[in-house]
């Protein structure tokens, strides 16, 4: 369809306009440093947003239908980012539906003129489409992986506090126990050669 070449026409803009919808989930001190600071050590956020939105567009805007798997691949870092941060996940895969928009005001000229029609651009919203449900799928599994790491974390603190106050041990035969080393010690605990748990 003529739209994907009049896409990779207006890619430049495209791209940056984008861009700045993304940074516009930010401050206004955020905004304007993600968009000017040029250098990727001082401003990591806009240079991983800019690289992977220059990646995806990529991807979307090409003749062919995007491989799913590359688009994940792609998208992932921005959206990893978006995980970590103090973001729910309607706001943090937010930034993916402004991109319709965004070329929409680009083609504005090409569509007056007739030369991408209507037709066109639902083909490229499809697209954009299946990678906002991309986008959602990565950031819930990005949040369950942070929650499953903090949950251990709290876990490994907590045994180590019941450790140290004597108020939980490591029993061999029947794994932890909370219950104190003196008591422990004094026996009574061991599985019997009968107990059908034994060996589980």
């Amino acid at each position: 369809m003529g739209i994907y070449k009049h896409l990779d026409n207006h890619a430049k803009e495209i791209i940056k306009a984008w861009t700045a919808r993304f940074a516009g989930s930010y401050s206004s001190d955020g905004s304007r440093f993600i968009m000017k600071e040029q250098d990727p050590f001082n401003n990591p956020i806009g240079a991983m947003a800019k690289e992977g939105f220059t990646d995806v567009f990529a991807l979307l805007a090409g003749k062919n239908e995007p491989d799913p798997e590359v688009l994940r691949q792609k998208l992932d870092p921005v959206i990893r980012l978006r995980a970590v941060q103090a973001f729910v996940p309607s706001e943090g895969v937010a930034f993916v539906f402004p991109l319709k928009t965004v070329v929409k005001e680009a083609l504005k000229k090409e569509i007056k003129e007739g030369n991408v029609t209507q037709k066109d651009l639902d083909g490229f919203y499809n697209r954009v489409d299946q990678l906002s449900l991309a986008a959602f799928d990565i950031y819930m599994a990005c949040r369950e992986q942070i929650y499953r790491l903090r949950a251990s974390e709290v876990r490994t603190r907590t045994l180590n506090i019941l450790k140290n106050k004597d108020i939980l041990c490591e029993v061999p035969e029947v794994g932890t126990e909370i219950l104190p080393h003196d008591v422990y010690k004094n026996g009574g605990f061991e599985k019997s050669d009968d107990d059908p748990d034994r060996g589980l």
